[in-house]
């Protein structure tokens, strides 16, 4: 085989966690666990927006567990559809977490004006959950970027 076909294929096994873009699932789930708790923990103030963002970083969250356990299983047994799975998945994520993001910073922003100590409570949890949903954006990104250069040399 060529240099080029085996690089194409999905890892199995633990060899998963030292593969790349497969190795960034790790901060996809921290990013997205951590924003989770950040906005499960802070007052809804918006909640249809901040509803979204829930919605958003636990589907993705179980998502990428999912992903990691099936190829760590290697339950994909090297077909060539899971790679595409792997870039349909990311791509979803992507998107998803980038309007999460985005959501997220509008609700923080609304709330930014009040002075009481609760209130900037929320404030700095909502601040700190924006960071964490861009930077699992990011995340998200990359991954995608390159699960869609694995899937075209497939």
């Amino acid at each position: 085989m060529s240099s080029a076909t085996s690089t194409a294929s999905l890892p199995s096994g633990l060899s998963v966690l030292t593969t790349f873009p497969d190795v960034l699932f790790i901060p996809e789930i921290t990013f997205g666990g951590l924003v989770w708790i950040l906005v499960a923990s802070s007052k809804v103030s918006l909640p249809i927006l901040q509803g979204w963002v829930m919605f958003v970083s636990v589907f993705c969250f179980i998502m990428s567990i999912t992903l990691l356990c099936l190829y760590v299983c290697g339950a994909h047994g090297g077909s060539s559809s899971w790679v595409t799975l792997d870039v349909i998945c990311q791509e979803t994520a992507a998107l998803f977490y980038l309007s999460a993001a985005v959501l997220e910073a509008y609700c923080t922003y609304v709330v930014r004006g009040r002075t009481s100590p609760l209130i900037m409570t929320i404030y700095q949890e909502n601040i700190a959950a924006v960071v964490f949903a861009f930077l699992a954006t990011l995340m998200y990104v990359i991954h995608k970027v390159y699960s869609l250069l694995r899937w075209k040399s497939s």
